[in-house]
Formats: structure tokens, C-alpha cells, sequence
């Protein structure tokens, strides 16, 4: 078993969804320390972190690809502005909400 990222505590739901993606793919994971920002406070705060962990090492790189090319593509997507109606979208939807027109590329 192989450490593949640790999340801030804002960054707990990411968590569970990245490693829905990777069960997606077929790669068993598991989240270390959900819970455990109920004690924060008692214990360091670093500990408290949530870490996605795979259970196989050999799927670790893949898994990695994955991770590494989901967290881009996340980043990657800006606002964008519909060429038909100019309404200002945010960067996940392809098509205006407004007039219905896909994102141009």
C-alpha cells in the first residue's frame, strides 16, 4: 500500500471523489485520517490530514497519471464568455445555460 496524496481538511470531499474516480478505473483505494479533524486540537494538526492511499503498488504510477491529469484538468478550466449571448460561464460547462450555444474551442 502506497501513499498517492494528502488533502487540507478544506479539500476532505475532493478526497472522496478522487478516489471514486480511481475505483472508477479499477484501482482499489482507500482514505486514511477522514475523521480524525474531530481531534484536532488533540492530536498535531498534521495528522489530521486526510491521505488517499492505493492498495496495490503496482497500479501506484497509474493511479498517479490519473491524479496528476484530473487535479490539470480542474485547474484548467477558466470562465469562459458565449460568443452568441456574451453570458460569463464558469470553465466546467460546454454549453451556455442561457441560449444553449457549446463552448467554441
Amino acid at each position: 500500500m502506497k501513499r498517492l496524496h494528502t488533502f487540507s481538511l478544506a479539500d476532505r470531499t475532493q478526497a472522496g471523489l478522487l478516489k471514486e474516480l480511481l475505483e472508477q478505473e479499477g484501482i482499489a483505494c482507500l482514505i486514511r485520517n477522514d475523521h480524525l479533524f474531530a481531534a484536532l486540537g488533540d492530536i498535531p494538526f498534521l495528522e489530521c490530514f486526510p491521505e488517499l492511499w492505493v492498495v496495490d503498488d503496482e497500479v501506484w504510477p497509474r493511479a498517479r497519471l490519473l491524479l496528476e491529469n484530473w487535479l490539470k484538468n480542474a485547474e484548467d478550466t477558466g470562465a469562459w464568455i458565449c460568443a452568441a449571448c456574451d453570458e460569463v460561464l464558469e470553465g466546467q460547462f460546454d454549453s451556455c445555460w442561457k441560449c444553449g450555444k457549446e463552448r467554441d474551442e
